[in-house]
Parts: structure tokens; sequence; C-alpha cells
């Protein structure tokens, strides 16, 4: 981006003469912006390595496999495929360049699991921190987990409250007894 701000700037003529590269160079180090003219000539006659070449050709052979399997194929078959057709590749550089290129097989599973479901068939308490569980001073969110766990007296519930800013951190636990009434016990931890 620097580099293309130099070229589109220099040979421009200013106070009668033309700028070049270190001229434009110093400006932009006054400005905040590193960048010596060396780095300029660098990127310029920079030739790209093996693998940046080797990686456009690969690259354009996995778009070709993927798609020619109507993009059903994952990184596992078109490292398969590629091996078939005669291609020396290892299957880390062929995840590695779909990932880059947005490619994905299709999934096995029917479902997307996620924390964040839309429209569930149970009713969910309101989400009132919008999942940023982040406070800037004691005692302003608190979060609760609340679990449950099979035993051989019957179901038990247990739900533990933290403050995320502060020292105590009480804990809240819950029991049903045989009667099925839940009894609730507060205890304090400094």
């Amino acid at each position: 981006m620097v580099v293309d701000y130099i070229d589109a700037h220099r040979g421009r003529i200013v106070e009668g003469r033309e700028l070049g590269v270190e001229p434009i160079c110093r400006v932009l180090r006054e400005a905040g912006v590193q960048i010596a003219p060396s780095t300029y000539y660098a990127n310029k006659h920079h030739t790209p390595s093996a693998r940046a070449v080797r990686d456009v050709e690969l690259t354009e052979e996995i778009r070709t496999v993927h798609s020619r399997n109507l993009g059903v194929y994952g990184a596992r078959k078109v490292h398969a495929e590629l091996r078939r057709q005669g291609q020396q590749v290892a299957r880390c550089t062929v995840e590695r360049l779909m990932r880059a290129e947005g490619l994905r097989g299709i999934t096995r599973a029917k479902t997307l699991h996620t924390t964040r479901s839309d429209g569930a068939e149970t009713p969910r308490p309101e989400d009132l921190v919008e999942r940023q569980f982040v406070a800037e001073a004691p005692n302003q969110l608190w979060v609760a987990d609340p679990r449950q766990k099979q035993t051989p007296l019957g179901r038990v519930a247990k739900s533990i409250a933290r403050r995320r800013r502060g020292r105590a951190l009480p804990r809240m636990t819950g029991r049903s007894c045989r009667s099925g009434k839940r009894v609730l016990a507060t205890a304090s931890r400094s």
C-alpha cells in the first residue's frame, strides 16, 4: 500500500524539482509511516519465492478439482484426487490453500451445532449482556452456571454464581431431597 503510494507520487514535479523515492520516504517518515528507500526497492525488485509460485499453480488445480466435483470434496478428497492426477502435494498444503480460498467440502452433519440457535423450541432466558462477559467495576456483572446431575437420590440441580470482578465468590448450591422439594444453601468464599 505504501509502495503504491510512492509509485503514484514518484516523478511529480514540486517546486521545480522532480520527486524521487528518498524525499517521499522522508516525508512519510516524518508523518509516522516507517519505510526506508531500501524497503521500497526490495519490494519493487522482489521475485516471488518458489513456494508462492507453486501455491498459485496448486490453487488453480484445487479450484478445478473442487468445482469439477460440485464443491462436495473437502481437503482429504481433493488431496487424493490431485495425487491420482500425478501431483506431488502434501495434504497440509491442500488444507492451507483451500482455507485461504474459502473452499470447503460438504459435511455429513445434518444440523449445525451452535450456542446461539435461532428458533429454539424451548424458551430460553434473555441474553442481557449480549455475550460480553466483561465488567468494568465490582458488582456490575454476575454470571450463573446452572448444572444438573443424576444421583441415586434423584436429580440434583447445582448453580454457581460468580462476580466477574471482585474478591468474594459466593457459591449457591441447590439439591433436591427425597420429597422433591429443593433446598438451597449459600456459602461465601473470600
